[in-house]
């Protein structure tokens, strides 16, 4: 194990909570397992929590496969799975409910996992947060873990004031080094692909002020013919067909194509297949027919046909997939399912998938720099 590792999975069998800070893919959820396994044997009950349905589905599938499927439950508000298990998986809003309805299934409980802990931040759901680390029985211990959480000190003092002795572990160092560029399309060159890199001597690329509509009057002017740049080339954000092409010829798929709408997610897949895009070999389309098939089976046919399922399909088998919260339970699990197993080379997501999931992008795509946050743009 590395340090970090070794020093949260020691407050853990020291009884202690534990505040784990570290970069995605570092190895936290070690130290999740670590409690799950002393619970375990002194036949106690863990709660896994996590902010999204998605989330919630990948870490009953991960922890069913490491402890059994007869130990791990899961409760979403789209699914029930076993929810009398001794590891139980769900939204961190459940677990809220639970603690307000009083039941007895909290009575054994030993340990509380609240994965993606920094959505206690968040100005709409981390009073949700909030409410579970102040309403668990005392004698709970919690594991909160972070790869973002800007402030673990502080959290750290006001977890160990709420909760007793509290130990803050903190990692920097990234296991899989980020590079970062801005992808722009050049207007004078037939829209030709360039990459920016985003940092210049250690210093954001100033160039990046000329594609931000907020630091540039003429950004949102298309008449004009895009934005011009101190070297007098003109950008243009790159069509989304131009950006899967350009990162298959590069080897950087598969990617995540970050759309922020379901709208867009949807008529982004619809136009790369209209394109005659297949990122899929044939044995692939025919392991995403076969997986497809086992997980719609006992659907009705009728169903399948209402919901364009066909099509659907046919999009998975040629590599390419939308995934947002407007997706049937199913799909969604059906397009994580296809990710996780490298059969989806390109798929348009929203932030649902971006809280956590751990699927095998090896690029990933944010198309704006601003989103609307429910009041304005961020």
């Amino acid at each position: 194990m590395d340090r970090f590792q070794r020093e949260a999975v020691n407050a853990v069998e020291s009884g202690r909570s534990v505040l784990v800070a570290a970069p995605t893919s570092s190895g936290k959820t070690v130290i999740a397992e670590a409690a799950i396994g002393q619970a375990l044997e002194s036949s106690r009950r863990t709660f896994y929590t996590a902010p999204i349905k998605a989330l919630c589905n990948q870490k009953y599938r991960d922890l069913a496969d490491l402890f059994g499927s007869d130990q791990v439950g899961l409760l979403t508000g789209d699914n029930s799975i076993a929810p009398w298990a001794q590891v139980v998986v769900m939204t961190t809003e459940v677990l809220r409910n639970m603690l307000y309805s009083e039941v007895s299934e909290v009575d054994d409980l030993a340990w509380v996992i609240l994965d993606e802990v920094h959505f206690l931040e968040d100005p709409y759901r981390g009073a949700v947060w909030e409410e579970v680390v102040l309403n668990l029985p005392a004698p709970v211990g919690i594991v909160a873990l972070s790869a973002t959480v800007s402030n673990a000190d502080e959290l750290g003092d006001w977890l160990s004031s709420v909760r007793g002795p509290t130990e803050v572990v903190v990692e920097r160092r990234r296991p899989v080094p980020l590079r970062t560029h801005y992808l722009v399309a050049e207007r004078q060159r037939g829209r030709a692909i360039r990459r920016l890199p985003l940092m210049v001597k250690g210093r954001p690329n100033p160039e990046g002020r000329r594609f931000d509509p907020p630091s540039s009057p003429r950004g949102n002017d298309r008449r004009r013919g895009g934005r011009r740049s101190a070297t007098g080339h003109r950008w243009a954000s790159p069509r989304r067909t131009a950006v899967a092409t350009d990162l298959r010829r590069n080897g950087m798929l598969p990617v995540i194509h970050f759309v922020f709408s379901r709208k867009g997610c949807e008529e982004a897949r619809d136009s790369l297949l209209r394109s005659g895009a297949d990122f899929n070999t044939a044995e692939e389309a025919q392991e995403v027919e076969e997986f497809v098939r086992r997980m719609l089976d006992g659907v009705p046919s009728q169903d399948l046909q209402v919901l364009d399922a066909h099509r659907w399909a046919a999009g998975l088998e040629r590599g390419v997939a939308a995934h947002h919260a407007g997706l049937l339970p199913l799909f969604k699990e059906v397009v994580e399912g296809l990710f996780a197993s490298g059969l989806l080379k390109v798929v348009y997501a929203t932030e649902t998938l971006a809280l956590g999931v751990n699927l095998p992008a090896r690029s990933v795509v944010i198309e704006s720099l601003t989103k609307f946050d429910g009041e304005g743009h961020s």
